[in-house]
Formats: C-alpha cells, structure tokens, sequence
C-alpha cells in the first residue's frame, strides 16, 4: 500500500517535496518510482531510486531540479522539486516493484496521486 502527500499550488520557481509511505513489509526490498499525468497526457515516468537508494534515474526533463530520496526508517520515499515549471502541473503517483527494469515503465503497485500546480 502506498500513500503519496505533499502536492499543492506553488508558483514558478518555487520548491515543494513529495513523500510516500510504504507498507513496511514491503519497502526495504522493492524499488521505488514517481510518476505524473497532466490534463490530456499520458501519465510519464519521473524519477526512480533502487531498493538499497544506491541508484537514482531521472527523465531528462527534471534532472537538476528534481532529487529522489528514501528513507528505510520511516518506511518513505521523497520526490524534491526545486525549481518548478508550469509545464510541471500534474497529478503525481508513486510506484514500487522489486524489478528495477521495470520500474520506469509498468511497476506493479500504484499509490493514489497528488496534484501538483505550478502557477506561471
């Protein structure tokens, strides 16, 4: 089960990080990933980090703004976004799986989204 918060109305440039809980159970031992879907678009891939958190990926469109994070303690992954764009709007899901080749395409398990609007 997996519970994303975190999204709001920010404006251009502004900051705001997303976080998701994960099932104890599962979470030290699957990947990790984040996902959007804006108004009228398919729902792309984002940024993912592995089980262990040695390695992040990101879609070109959000290296350098956008970090991953996760924190095995509480169960949670984050999704920092610095520098937001409104071209960034979206409902944002996160996702885990314990295939990393899949976690940047059809991860098994979804979390309900959280919207995200970036103001011009």
């Amino acid at each position: 089960q997996l519970q994303a918060s975190g999204g709001g109305l920010v404006q251009a440039g502004g900051s705001l990080r997303l976080s998701c809980v994960a099932s104890r159970r599962t979470f030290s031992s699957y990947n990790m990933g984040w996902f959007r879907q804006a108004p009228g678009k398919e729902r792309e891939f984002v940024a993912a980090i592995t089980w262990s958190g040695g390695r992040t990926y990101y879609v070109d469109s959000v290296k350098g703004r956008f970090t991953i994070s996760r924190d095995t303690a509480k169960n949670t992954v984050y999704l920092q976004m610095n520098s937001l764009k409104p071209e960034d709007t979206a409902v944002y899901y996160c996702a885990s799986d314990p295939r990393w080749v899949v976690i940047t395409t059809t991860p098994t398990y979804w979390g309900q989204g959280t919207q995200v609007t970036v103001s011009s």
